[in-house]
């Protein structure tokens, strides 16, 4: 057991220093080809990975999850299941390639894109890259090794750098985009396999593969309800809107969320394998939730309301002065995100924590209820509407989050809320300040001068409650998460 200890603390350390690394790198890369291509490729490039990751859903059928998480009964076992899950992954992952390059026209037309046939067959050889790491990345998570994972994702990071950027200097457009996803594809699987000890046998058998499909069930549902969530609203602009449209939308998204993943990506991986640990204890599950959620709110909150306030400036800033026709969609989308993911990825995390993806399942379906009826009516009203409309929906997932976790977790929501009262009031004040600021002039400089001072408001006001007092004195995240970790038992899962 002191093993599984030891190995857990090292996983969550590299765990930690990946998510941070790779959502440092790919903003800045972002900000680069977003001045070297336009709204239009990117837009393009979004019809591709929408047609491509609908796919990979299926094609993993959430094996990898099968392998991280199956209690085997012996060495045998496992290696079997190791190589069924692959050589499956691997079969219907060609299927899926062969299905997209022979129907890749008709899939362009009916995406809303018919000029994009050969880009959506050329990026569909992703899938079979994806396919052959996939599983080998789940052998990496089983055996806690998230040393390896590690480089494997710096592969994909620095991939742009070489690969992506001077494609785009060179060609302009989205080719540079969908070469430079191959690339990185290509490099991850390189090495994995220079690295890893498992080796591929040609081994199947029905009887295997029966039992991952039958445990993995709930969770290829969950993904594909997730990825109708990510992707229903770039089909749905696709039809409605034209790729210049469509690029603005995703990239904004894509831009935002991963400037808030840098928090996030760092803290719920971390939360999810201490909550497992601590299921069965509601008092130390409830502590530990609220530890993280003001941790993260701390910083999260005033990451959303700065972006709202000086949306110009960080459009300038991030995407360049193409993209200025989305800087209200910025800054919305970043407040939504902000005051809704201290709800909504946590309420996730509990549902995966407790081992209920049944309930994930549902809100996604109630979720979606919503969404896609008004990202219509968005997307048939114009841009602006658009704009104002998909970042409104995101309340609607807290709003069903705090209700779920109210009733079935008896996590009441009055107690989630009044948790965040000192990051919001903070927050909020900080972006009234900034507002005024930004009367008495927009002149760049001003406007910089302006996020300092909001700064000093912020954390100013944040030191006036003791509450928020002990988190920021205690702020020590790795001794922390080593001490949650001492919860770890025998059948530790992550």
């Amino acid at each position: 057991m002191d093993n599984i200890k030891q190995k857990s603390v090292a996983a969550t350390k590299w765990s930690l220093i990946t998510e941070v690394v790779t959502k440092l790198l790919s903003p800045i890369i972002n900000m680069v080809l977003a001045r070297l291509l336009t709204p239009s490729a990117f837009g393009a490039v979004a019809v591709m990975t929408m047609v491509v990751s609908f796919a990979e859903v299926f094609t993993d059928a959430g094996f990898q999850k099968y392998v991280i998480q199956k209690k085997f009964e012996d060495k045998k076992a496992e290696e079997e299941s190791i190589n069924v899950a692959f050589w499956s992954n691997f079969i219907m992952s060609l299927i899926a390639v062969l299905i997209i390059v022979f129907f890749r026209d008709q899939i362009a037309a009916w995406v809303g894109s018919p000029d994009l046939g050969l880009g959506i067959a050329v990026s569909s050889i992703s899938i079979l890259l994806v396919a052959f790491s996939s599983i080998q990345i789940a052998v990496y998570k089983r055996k806690l090794d998230f040393k390896t994972l590690f480089y494997a994702r710096m592969a994909i990071s620095v991939t742009p750098i070489f690969v992506t950027i001077p494609l785009a200097l060179i060609f302009r457009n989205y080719w540079a985009l969908v070469i430079g996803t191959i690339g990185k594809h290509l490099f991850q699987s390189i090495v994995l396999v220079a690295k890893s000890e498992w080796k591929i046998k040609f081994f199947y058998s029905f009887r295997r593969f029966r039992e991952m499909f039958s445990f993995s069930a709930w969770s290829l549902l969950e993904s594909i309800l997730i990825w109708f969530t990510g992707y229903s609203g770039i089909f749905i602009i696709g039809r409605y809107l034209n790729d210049h449209y469509l690029g603005l939308y995703r990239t904004v998204i894509t831009t935002v969320n991963s400037y808030m993943g840098i928090v996030t990506g760092s803290v719920v991986p971390v939360l999810f394998a201490t909550l497992s640990r601590c299921q069965d204890d509601d008092l130390q599950y409830k502590n530990t939730l609220f530890d993280f959620q003001r941790m993260f709110a701390l910083f999260s909150l005033p990451m959303g309301v700065g972006m709202f306030v000086f949306s110009d400036l960080v459009t300038t800033i991030l995407l360049g002065s193409q993209w200025m026709e989305a800087s209200r969609f910025m800054g919305l989308w970043a407040l939504m995100n902000a005051l809704t993911v201290v709800v909504n990825d946590f309420a996730g995390t509990i549902y995966r924590s407790k081992g209920k993806p049944n309930i994930s399942v549902f809100s996604q379906i109630i979720y979606l209820i919503f969404l896609i009826p008004i990202t219509i009516w968005g997307a048939k009203g114009g841009f602006d509407l658009l704009c104002t409309a998909r970042p409104m929906i995101r309340i609607i997932g807290a709003l069903m989050g705090l209700i779920i976790v109210h009733i079935i977790f008896k996590i009441k929501a009055w107690e989630v809320l009044k948790n965040l009262v000192p990051q919001f009031v903070c927050a909020i004040t900080m972006g009234v300040v900034g507002h005024f600021l930004l009367m008495v002039s927009s002149h760049m400089v001003w406007q910089f001068v302006s996020v300092f001072i909001c700064i000093i408001v912020y954390f100013g006001l944040i030191m006036l409650f003791p509450s928020m007092r002990k988190v920021i004195f205690g702020l020590k995240p790795v001794n922390k998460i080593a001490k949650k970790l001492k919860l770890i038992k025998e059948d530790v899962k992550i």
